[in-house]
Formats: C-alpha cells, structure tokens, sequence
C-alpha cells in the first residue's frame, strides 16, 4: 500500500474520532471502535506491520490519556490508567492479528474476523481477570464456577463490544472500499 498524505491524514482523523468516541458520556461501555481499527489496520498494512499495530493501540491510549484527565479533575469515576493495563494493551495489538488473517476484503471474511476478534477478546481478557491475584475487584472463586460467573458478569459488554466491531468494521471496510473504489474511476475518467 502506498501511503500518501491523504492515506496519513484520513487515519489521524480515524484515530482521533474514534479515542474521542470511546470517551464519551453515556456510551454502551464496550461499545468502542477500537477492536475494528485492529482489525481494519491489520487488514490494510499486511506489509508494513508496525502501522497496523499502532493505529489501534494509539487510539487506546489517546482516550486512556482523555480518560485520565477527566478522573483527574473529578469528570468521571473511570480511570485512565491502572494496574495491570498493559495486558489489554498486548490484547489489543493480538487483535489486530485478526486482521492480518484478511487476505480478501470480502464481506464474509470481515464479518469472520469482526465475530472472532471481540470473542476472543472475551473469552482472554475475562479468564485473566479471573485468575488475576487482585481479580480487578471481582474476587471471584478460582473454581470452574467462578470462572463461569466473571464470563456471566461481561456478558453485557460482550455484546456491545461484538455490535461495536461489526458495526465499525462495516463502516471502515465500506468507507474504504467506496474510496477506493471511487478513485479507480476517478483515474480512469
């Protein structure tokens, strides 16, 4: 892919709205973009592999950063930064493996990474929540049982979060395609 100033400049503005959008007030918690912009930049920088892994992780810290401002100055009770974040951090950039896995901007292989992505997501960030000493404040019993209840308590964000990635996914793979698409036309014209 040959990355010109508009490519640059349509994924700064990707990147900005989508740590702004996590960040707002009132949003279904896990209903974020980021999962998508993993999956979309993995999809798009096959061979340069550093940009793939630093779109999604830059917009998770720029609205980790928003959100830490905001608990600091009394704006929200989330925070921004906590113990034990790198890990999603290093999930975060797992999941944009998902869109490596996109040889073909087919929809049926979108829709695949965009339902494996955020279960994946799940099914790992929930099991380390539980074996976790600290349990992130659940402290659920290190029983199949227990483990089954921290699964029970993320069901709610589960969901969001596989709505969030199908529809995020539709809107960057579309807005893509159409761009992409357009400016083949746009050439031949």
């Amino acid at each position: 892919m040959k990355i010109n100033r508009s490519l640059i400049l349509s994924l700064v503005i990707m990147v900005l709205v989508s740590a702004l959008y996590r960040i707002m007030p009132n949003r279904p918690m896990g209903f974020a973009p980021q999962i998508a912009i993993g999956l979309f930049s993995g999809a798009l920088f096959v061979a340069d592999k550093k940009w793939a892994f630093a779109l999604p992780l830059l917009s998770m810290f720029l609205s980790d950063l928003l959100y830490q401002v905001l608990y600091i100055n009394g704006m929200t009770d989330i925070m921004g930064f906590y113990d034990g974040q790198w890990i999603n951090y290093l999930l975060f950039a797992g999941i944009t493996s998902f869109g490596f896995l996109i040889r073909k901007n087919r929809v049926s292989n979108v829709v695949v990474a965009a339902l494996a992505a955020p279960t994946t997501y799940f099914l790992v960030s929930n099991f380390l929540v539980w074996a976790s000493d600290r349990g992130f404040g659940l402290n659920r019993p290190k029983t199949f049982q227990g483990l089954m209840l921290t699964y029970g308590d993320a069901l709610p964000f589960y969901g969001n979060s596989l709505m969030a990635t199908v529809v995020f996914s539709a809107v960057l793979f579309g807005t893509y395609y159409l761009a992409k698409n357009y400016l083949a036309q746009e050439k031949l014209a």
